[in-house]
């Protein structure tokens, strides 16, 4: 093996110990911190609030393509 090789092998073999103790942290953080439950996107406590949504979304989709004069 001559110093060249030597050389790339000692480097290869440090990148590749760096990532794998790069990896092992970050599955031990992934693991100590709780994941968050998803939200709805829109949370409704009420009909009429939906109903309402559902009105304005409708008045800009008729404003878009002027429908309603």
């Amino acid at each position: 093996m001559t110093r060249q090789q030597k050389i790339i092998a000692a480097i290869s073999s440090a990148v590749y110990a760096y990532l794998e103790t790069e990896q092992a942290a970050l599955a031990a953080q992934q693991q100590a911190q709780p994941q968050p439950t998803p939200q709805q996107a829109f949370p409704v406590s009420s009909p009429w609030a939906l109903a309402g949504r559902q009105a304005a979304m409708e008045r800009r989709y008729h404003m878009q393509f002027r429908t309603f004069r």
